[in-house]
């Protein structure tokens, strides 16, 4: 009996030191990837700002960061795998739908089209990407080293409250400023007849892109406040069941 309970303590002990090694190793990589992409968007803000000094004008300074822009971009796939495996608690869905809508932002919109990488618009969501990344990244980095300053808690869950709507309005003009470009080169599009019998119009894809905004937009956005209530105020939010 006596060694029966102690095979079940040595086993249960094998188990503890294996989930803290895992969590040890978790903690490692995310403070790791943090700290890499805190770096990245200040390489991008101060290369921006650099070029706008130099130049004193924001024509060319899509082009001037868009390796740095879509290696960090593209990068940030690696957070739906974070959220797949498990070891951040967020949800796969949401992480998924607001990576991959940057990464398409970036590829098959601004990089494609290149008469529009020198609209406003294009500026406007760069500098609020760059702004919301660093205060993101820094939070999460501080978070997992167990030294957060106060104003970057602060600033991460106030910030949005400008920067996210104002995101959201660069992108919009920006897909709409790349509509007569799109119909009148007839890009990424597929008409009919061909071998696969397959029609698709990117120019209507970008429209119905567009109306997602609608219903998405307010879901994300009232997420964060709830966040903001929770993380600064301490409520205690209670998610209903579907």
């Amino acid at each position: 009996m006596a060694s029966s309970e102690e095979d079940g303590t040595v086993e249960e002990k094998e188990n503890n030191n294996k989930r803290r090694t895992k969590s040890a190793l978790a903690t490692a990589w995310l403070t790791f990837y943090n700290i890499a992409m805190t770096a990245g968007w200040l390489v991008l803000a101060i290369a921006m700002m650099r070029f706008y000094i130099q130049k004193g004008t924001t024509k060319g300074l899509y082009r001037s960061i868009a390796r740095t822009l879509k290696f960090f971009q593209t990068f940030a796939l690696v957070e739906v795998g974070h959220c797949a495996i498990g070891i951040v608690r967020t949800s796969v869905i949401v992480t998924g739908v607001q990576v991959c809508s940057r990464i398409f932002m970036v590829w098959f919109v601004t990089n494609s089209i290149r008469q529009i990488q020198s609209e406003e618009s294009v500026i406007l969501f760069l500098v609020v990407w760059t702004m919301t990344e660093i205060t993101r990244y820094s939070y999460y980095t501080f978070n997992l080293l167990h030294h957060l300053p106060y104003f970057i808690k602060w600033a991460r869950y106030n910030l949005f409250i400008v920067l996210y709507p104002l995101g959201v309005i660069g992108e919009l003009m920006t897909i709409y400023a790349a509509l007569p470009f799109v119909r009148r080169s007839g890009m990424y599009s597929m008409r009919l007849p061909n071998k696969y019998n397959v029609s698709f119009d990117y120019y209507y894809c970008l429209i119905i892109l567009m109306l997602s905004y609608i219903p998405l937009f307010p879901q994300l956005f009232f997420h964060m406040l709830r966040q903001r209530r929770r993380v600064l105020h301490g409520e205690v939010i209670v998610e209903k069941d579907d």
